[in-house]
């Protein structure tokens, strides 16, 4: 798909990753739609510089994608604003360290909001964008999810489950939305400078890092280099693509 002047909505687009992929859909003439849950100001401030650096549209917007009808109003509001809507990249997501052990500090809230925010989240984005792809005869869906989806490791089981769920979501929502939209998947291994990896001890960084043939983190923009070839394609879906200087292997 040709990216110029296609209009891209980025999930979590104020965040770490989020961010990289905003830049990498603009340096190939996308317009961004930053959207955010709290952090205003600093989306704001990310939709400004990817219009004055990459001479596109950006605008950021504020959403709670557990809440179906504001992810509803959101689509409306983007689609109003650009004119249209050829990608969705579902970024946005919550995490809590919790050791697997710890099944008492795996409380029915902690999961529940972990569900809702990384796989809920994302089913009722997607199912939102797709009558406006359909309609359109072209879109492209990408899900960031997580090397933790592909084996029982990652900062808890709920995330875990929340990302192979996710990833399997790219599998279904790839069979329900052909031919019009294509649907695939990041899964990214330990980034650096993001609000999920902050949210770790520092040992459990470093033990992620070392244990990879690399021995380091996954890069930012690999990832965003990825949603960008997934965004072209022509002819991949349903597709997770692991980057994580190896580790994982699937």
């Amino acid at each position: 798909m040709e990216l110029k002047g296609a209009v891209a909505l980025v999930t979590g687009g104020n965040g770490g990753l989020g961010q990289r992929i905003g830049h990498a859909l603009a340096r190939e003439g996308a317009d961004i739609a930053v959207m955010y849950a709290q952090s205003r100001d600093q989306a704001e401030g990310v939709a400004r510089e990817l219009a004055s650096t990459y001479q596109v549209q950006a605008e950021a917007f504020a959403c709670d994608i557990t809440d179906g009808a504001a992810v509803a109003a959101l689509v409306g509001a983007v689609t109003r604003r650009f004119g249209r809507l050829d990608i969705l990249v579902n970024d946005a997501a919550y995490n809590k360290a919790i050791p697997f052990a710890d099944l008492d500090g795996l409380t029915p809230e902690v999961w529940e909001k972990i569900m809702a925010v990384n796989l809920t989240g994302p089913m009722l984005l997607t199912k939102a964008v797709a009558p406006v792809m359909k309609a359109q005869g072209r879109g492209r869906i990408v899900n960031i999810a997580s090397v933790a989806g592909l084996g029982p490791t990652g900062s808890s089981i709920a995330y875990a489950v929340s990302k192979a769920g996710l990833i399997h979501l790219t599998r279904c929502m790839a069979v329900a939305l052909a031919p019009e939209t294509l649907v695939n998947c990041v899964a990214p291994g330990l980034l650096e400078g993001t609000r999920a990896t902050a949210n770790l001890q520092p040992d459990q960084v470093e033990r992620s890092a070392s244990a990879s043939l690399l021995k380091k983190p996954a890069d930012k923009d690999d990832c965003a280099d990825m949603v960008v070839t997934m965004c072209r394609t022509e002819t991949m879906t349903g597709q997770t693509v692991v980057i994580d200087a190896g580790r994982i292997f699937h």
